[in-house]
């Protein structure tokens, strides 16, 4: 039961012209943006693969392919809009590069999903138990967080070499401008920022024993970074000055600008290879029932507090396809999504947050190994794999909706889905009967809209505050309306005890 929203823009004087350089797990894009008080055009202009790269038994980045396709994005953008008022970037959290004292990278970055940061996590426990990690940061427990990552790091030549440590989108923008600096939001992610004052836990870092010159000064969103080095001018073709601006840093952070509510009553699911599910507060929740539950206290834009549960995505989907692809099997979503929206409701369900998911392999045989630890009759095609998939994660959205809302206080009276999972109109659909509100699916580019909204307020082309740049998404995107199926909730409230969490 969908119905589409739809949009209405008009031109008008005093636009501005900008870059959104948007980074995810397997691709990056810069999308080319035209912004006004009543306009807020966007499109991409250029699309790079992000190939990890695994060497001697460890995960990497390649960021040195990612900032040339940012060049190229920028180059491409520039050839788009005529000129260039400005560029943001938004990416995944917690990994980072080191610096020497000379500036220089030591080392490509090494990836979240390698295995090593788990390595440090009872290291830190032992020093700081989790429960007071969680008091300073109120990040949920991951083991790939920046704070296990630097510890496992801790009597390795590179650390002890290193002099800065910057996170990717500040290591891509200081590539840009010279500019040394945290955003604030993605620095939240790291788990030695201190949540209630929105400062670096300087006594967490010296109790770790992390060098504190490794920790860059913090930037806000809307601050003017630096503008683009002469070299990058020429590189690109661009005719500067051209600004770079911080933005929310953290993709999921510019994501969360980009939701088009129209009240504080809502909760936001930004969908990609991670599902980041959850409110948007004033202040953050540091109670041990949140520890417990998973909730996580991330920054957001404008002194927000992104309170949210990380949940394992389309990942589980992505990996299916791509195992599905290198065997010669038929790999296309859409048509793997029709003939799921025909298998029974409910035939398998998994827990999508289980470890096990977390890894790069062959994801349908994880899946039916699973099913079959917990006495369920594994799928039997693709496209059973595909609706356990969308079941399990439909599951996971209601139950971190209610416990969102639970937790924070917050009244929840609409969900907005955004991001690529915005395309899924049975992921959509399942999501408001497993959580029994309205879904408003949309917009697919949150990120990137939510980035080039920052740099246009910055740029002085918007004013306002988060309700009014949200304002401009809903008369200028295109969003689509989910309605509950009447009576779907006893089904839901069945499936739900099936599932082990």
């Amino acid at each position: 039961m969908s119905v589409l929203v739809a949009a209405r823009g008009g031109r008008v004087s005093g636009e501005g012209t900008f870059a959104a350089v948007d980074l995810g797990a397997s691709s990056g894009r810069v999308m080319a943006a035209r912004v006004g008080p009543q306009r807020l055009d966007l499109h991409e202009v250029h699309r790079f693969p992000n190939r990890p790269v695994r060497t001697a038994g460890t995960l990497h980045w390649d960021v040195l392919a990612l900032y040339g396709g940012i060049l190229d994005g920028l180059r491409a953008a520039g050839r788009d809009l005529g000129r260039l008022d400005g560029v943001g970037i938004d990416s995944w959290a917690v990994d980072h590069g080191l610096l020497d004292a000379d500036g220089a990278l030591l080392g490509n970055p090494v990836h979240y999903r390698d295995t090593r940061h788990a390595t440090a996590v009872p290291a830190v426990h032992a020093a700081v138990p989790p429960e007071e990690l969680y008091r300073i940061s109120g990040l949920q427990h991951l083991p790939f967080n920046t704070v296990f990552q630097l510890a496992a790091a801790r009597g390795s030549a590179q650390l002890d070499a290193a002099r800065t440590s910057l996170l990717v989108p500040d290591l891509l923008a200081h590539w840009l401008t010279g500019a040394v600096g945290a955003e604030v939001t993605n620095a939240s992610t790291t788990g030695l920022l201190d949540a209630t004052t929105r400062e670096w836990a300087w006594p967490l870092i010296d109790r770790l024993q992390l060098p504190r010159g490794l920790f860059a000064p913090l930037r806000q969103p809307g601050e003017r970074l630096g503008e683009l080095r002469d070299d990058v001018l020429a590189e690109t073709g661009l005719t500067g000055p051209v600004p770079l601006t911080a933005v929310g840093s953290h993709d999921t952070a510019s994501a969360v600008v980009g939701v088009p509510a129209t009240s504080d009553r809502f909760a936001y699911i930004s969908c990609g290879t991670w599902s980041l599910v959850g409110v948007e507060l004033g202040k953050p929740v540091l109670t041990e029932e949140s520890r417990s539950a998973g909730f996580t206290n991330e920054l957001g834009v404008d002194g927000t507090v992104r309170y949210l549960r990380n949940v394992m995505g389309l990942w589980l989907l992505q990996e299916s396809l791509r195992t599905w692809a290198a065997a010669g099997l038929p790999a296309d979503l859409s048509e793997l999504i029709a003939a799921a929206a025909n298998v029974p409701a409910f035939t398998a369900l998994v827990d999508p947050d289980d470890p096990r998911f977390l890894p790069p392999g062959d994801m349908p045989a994880r899946i039916a190994a699973v099913c079959a630890e917990t006495r369920q009759t594994p799928p039997q095609s693709q496209a059973e794999t595909v609706r356990c998939i969308l079941d399990s994660l439909a599951l996971a959205y209601r139950r971190t909706v209610r416990r969102a809302a639970e937790l924070s206080g917050r009244d929840v009276e609409v969900v907005h889905l955004v991001g690529g999972g915005a395309r899924n109109t049975l992921l959509c659909q399942l999501t408001a009967d497993a959580c029994g509100l309205p879904v408003l699916a949309g917009p697919v580019e949150a990120a990137a809209l939510g980035n080039v909204l920052v740099q246009a307020r910055a740029g002085g082309v918007l004013s306002g505050g988060l309700g009014e740049l949200r304002a401009l998404l809903r008369s200028t995107q295109d969003v689509r309306l989910h309605m509950p199926m009447p009576g779907a909730e006893p089904a839901w409230q069945a499936a739900e005890q099936r599932v082990r969490w």
